[in-house]
């Protein structure tokens, strides 16, 4: 089989949606796919960085050696976040990629221009199209103060999606809510975690130095974007509360982007790391006891999967990811979502108890270590294979009542 993604994230970004992609494919290409890739050319500037901090450990290098074909197109950061582009082509610069290899399938990952332009030139071609959801841009609608585009946004979404033969969430918690919003044609493909490289093994006893904490003393961990989503006040104020139950603790926030100045004004005691690479990730997960993610933006949130894995009690909201893997008391805790003040009395409770944190991350690790990368991607490409035989099926029953 021959599969062309279309996303505008890609490696060497740091993001959930760039490492999903990226294991998917490095699974598919063991599988036998041929793997080729749409997507936005990045920016120098950002691979610099990027490749700098996330790369230079990076066990998935082979996977973009590993691709057949690829096609830069125009990038266009969005105003305000740097970080975060859209890409830009016209359906017939796609048909002409497509045109002088065919692939057998097309998986849309984003349903940006991008998406539009791969959506509408598949089917041109009348090529097996199958999206993914991979962010909730009607939950960004509130987050950035535009609610008033929130109904017309859920509106194109399920344009876009019914226009497809298949719609890929990473949970039935999704996949329930999509389907009440009368998206045709949903399933659920969840995500992997390798346990081998978020493990409790890779705890370390001299980065715990360096954040000022002895064997003993708790420290609570958040890893994510510092961006409006994913409720960044909420984490501050539950910070600061666990802080005044346990003046000992310490709090080591790992990531960037626009919010970053600001909670750091608010929580000076704390330790800002920025992006790390995956080696340093694992180390920074394995060293904390306690993993705290108030966001309910997320369609999986990988972050939780690996702060699982790594040993730590996670607290969160019922929400995505958390839902799915979280069963509440006996391997984490979640709260309903939107109830902020349950949120932070879970934490603060939490931070008094060491036997329970830890208690907790033991039975995290088992349950994440259930996530198979391998049996994800095998399911993907039964999702990819029904996918096509439902496109031929379907054109077949097109060409025969017209003839």
């Amino acid at each position: 089989m021959r599969l062309c993604i279309v996303s505008e994230t890609w490696s060497p970004e740091i993001n959930g949606v760039a490492h999903t992609l990226n294991r998917l494919c490095r699974e598919l290409t063991r599988l036998g796919v041929t793997v080729d890739v749409i997507r936005p050319k990045p920016s120098m500037a950002a691979d610099a960085t990027n490749v700098a901090q996330e790369r230079s450990q990076e066990p998935y290098q082979e996977t973009y050696q590993e691709l057949s074909q690829e096609l830069q197109v125009r990038r266009l950061a969005l105003p305000g976040y740097n970080a975060v582009q859209i890409g830009l082509a016209s359906p017939s610069q796609l048909r002409r990629f497509w045109q002088k290899q065919r692939p057998d399938s097309i998986y849309l990952a984003t349903q940006g221009p991008l998406g539009w332009a791969a959506r509408h030139a598949a089917r041109q071609l009348n090529i097996p199209l199958v999206a993914g959801w991979h962010t909730n841009f009607d939950h960004y609608c509130h987050d950035y103060g535009v609610s008033w585009l929130a109904a017309a946004t859920r509106r194109y979404l399920r344009y876009f999606h019914n226009g497809c033969d298949l719609t890929l969430v990473p949970t039935q918690q999704q996949a329930e809510a999509l389907r009440a919003q009368d998206i045709r044609d949903v399933k659920v493909l969840s995500r992997g975690i390798d346990g081998d490289i978020f493990s409790p093994a890779h705890r370390d006893d001299t980065l715990r130095e360096q954040w000022g904490v002895s064997e003993h003393q708790p420290v609570a961990l958040y890893v994510g974007r510092l961006a409006p989503e994913k409720n960044l006040a909420l984490l501050q104020e539950t910070l600061q509360a666990m802080s005044d139950v346990r003046p000992d603790m310490a709090h080591v926030i790992v990531g960037d982007g626009p919010g970053r100045a600001q909670l750091q004004k608010a929580l000076p005691d704390a330790h800002f790391t920025g992006f790390v690479n995956k080696q340093a990730l694992a180390r920074h997960y394995a060293s904390a006891d306690m993993f705290i993610f108030p966001s309910q933006s997320e369609t999986w949130g990988n972050v939780v999967t690996e702060a699982m894995a790594s040993g730590l009690a996670v607290v969160a909201y019922h929400h995505a990811a958390s839902a799915e893997l979280i069963q509440s008391r006996h391997n984490g805790i979640t709260v309903p979502p939107g109830d902020t003040l349950a949120f932070q009395q879970a934490a603060v409770a939490l931070c008094q108890h060491p036997a329970d944190y830890a208690r907790l991350g033991r039975t995290a690790r088992l349950r994440a270590l259930e996530q198979s990368w391998p049996g994800i991607a095998e399911q993907f490409l039964r999702y990819l294979q029904n996918a096509q035989e439902t496109h031929h099926a379907s054109a077949s029953a097109c060409r025969i009542r017209s003839s």
